[in-house]
């Protein structure tokens, strides 16, 4: 049997976080949260007579995401019209861009299995976005709220050789968007889709084999899975003598199958020309330069911070700077007095661990950075141990109360009263000759069993350092 490597490129969909729509007035809002048709005028609705505007910060935002993104940012732009039919973009034709996009030839590292890969970046280019159908047995809603939104298509060279590569790319492009502040990546709103274009070839050849292309991907997981299993069903056609067929594909989550939806059209058959209403736009290497010099920092050069002022290891610093929030909070706990390995320790630790288990975003967590610094100086202190600490977190997390008022309300204190150990280690060794004399012989691991008989006795709270120099003293003592 013939071993098979896939080749895959990605064009990915972003609507920018613009005021208004793309050639019109009307703003942007929440598609699924507004009332249906609530944002349209004459623009966006194709009455006639009326006349597209360009929107001039979703030109700033596609540039930003270009310079970002190490992209050419052309000074000639053409706006133009492609012709295929959307039952939900009233004028028939969608105004984008092809032949001279706003942001080409650019490229974006990504990190699988501690190797860094180039992906090449074909072009970023500007369009506007269709509305929204809303399917009802035998017949359909339209809803023109979206119909006109700034879209930013991002199309990447076919450099992608694994599905691990994909996720990799599209995780940290989501992540760039969501730094620069153009988009909020929430998915699950349709903000952000995903189209992968995917062949395979035999390992070694540096053939393109006929593509398909799966669209509308709402999320990283349904591009890895759809993108798994056609890779999968190609490289099956191929085994039995068959042919792969240029189509546009649907991927169905339930079944976790791809499915034929349309023969794949080539870009003479959407007979691109440029827009009537439009005239070209020239970009002025000024504002770029304006522009450039306003970009936040990124995911990398953040990461690259973290390892170098905070002392963190790379991978904590991958993890904290991946998702733009979780790396304000992090900081924020630093401006608040916390260390940086102990917030990053906590931050990776138990609070992804109740976020996940819950299902919740670090935007909606209730304990607050300062709230953890306190935590984390409450341990310090001595005030409590690891092990209440983590208790401890977990109802701030619940009720959002401090770990100071947590733990004198609950009597969570350690206890450090060196006297009162004592007699309880005392009482212990008395309790447990056998393992006594065991320990005296050489078993010296029991002192695991010894410290935990004094935590049970104390619920926890005995301050282990103490009980374990008490006991350390008393066996010397017996020899």
């Amino acid at each position: 049997m013939t071993e098979y490597e896939p080749v895959i490129g990605l064009e990915v969909h972003a609507e920018l976080l613009t005021h208004s729509k793309m050639f019109c007035s009307c703003p942007v809002v929440d598609s699924t949260q507004a009332e249906p048709n609530t944002t349209i005028c004459p623009v966006c609705t194709a009455q006639p007579g009326t006349l597209p505007v360009i929107n001039r910060q979703a030109v700033e935002y596609a540039i930003k995401v270009g310079l970002a993104l190490n992209c050419t940012i052309n000074e000639f732009n053409v706006f133009a019209r492609k012709s295929y039919f959307y039952p939900d973009l009233p004028k028939g034709y969608q105004i984008s861009q092809y032949e001279y996009p706003l942001a080409s030839d650019g490229y974006l590292d990504i990190e699988v299995e501690g190797e860094t890969r180039r992906i090449g970046i074909t072009r970023a280019h500007l369009e506007e976005d269709a509305g929204k159908n809303t399917h009802m047995g035998s017949y359909s809603l339209v809803d023109l709220n979206r119909a006109g939104v700034p879209l930013l298509e991002i199309v990447s060279e076919p450099d992608m050789q694994s599905v691990e590569e994909a996720e990799a790319y599209s995780r940290k492009l989501r992540a760039i968007l969501v730094y620069l502040g153009v988009n909020h990546g929430d998915m699950s709103k349709g903000v952000l889709r995903f189209e992968a274009n995917i062949s395979v070839r035999p390992v070694g050849s540096d053939e393109l084999r006929t593509r398909t292309e799966i669209k509308n991907l709402n999320s990283i997981r349904a591009m890895v899975r759809a993108t798994e299993y056609e890779i999968a069903r190609q490289i099956e056609v191929w085994e039995s003598g068959g042919e792969v067929r240029q189509q546009t594909m649907g991927f169905n989550e339930e079944t976790g199958k791809t499915y034929t939806q349309r023969l794949k059209e080539d870009s003479d058959d959407y007979r691109y020309f440029p827009d009537p209403d439009l005239p070209p736009l020239y970009i002025e290497r000024e504002w770029v330069d304006e522009i450039e010099a306003s970009l936040p920092e990124l995911p990398d050069a953040k990461r690259e911070r973290f390892v170098t002022e905070f002392k963190l290891s790379s991978q904590d610093a991958t993890i904290l700077t991946t998702d733009k929030a979780i790396a304000e909070y992090y900081e924020a706990a630093l401006d608040a007095g916390g260390d940086p390995q102990a917030v990053a320790n906590w931050v990776t630790g138990e609070l992804f661990k109740l976020m996940n288990q819950d299902e919740v975003a670090v935007e909606d967590v209730k304990i607050t950075p300062a709230a953890l610094v306190e935590l984390i100086e409450l341990v310090d202190a001595g005030t409590i141990n690891s092990t209440t600490a983590k208790d401890v977190f977990a109802a701030m997390f619940e009720s959002g109360e401090g770990a100071a008022a947590i733990v004198e309300d609950r009597g969570l204190a350690q206890i450090s009263d060196t006297g009162e150990l004592e007699a309880l280690v005392d009482r212990i060794i008395a309790a447990n000759p056998d393992e006594v004399e065991r320990y005296l012989g050489g078993k010296e691991g029991l002192m695991s069993f010894f410290i935990g008989q004094v935590m049970r006795e104390t619920r926890g709270q005995a301050n282990a350092g103490i009980v374990t120099q008490l006991f350390r003293d008393k066996f010397d003592a017996l020899r």
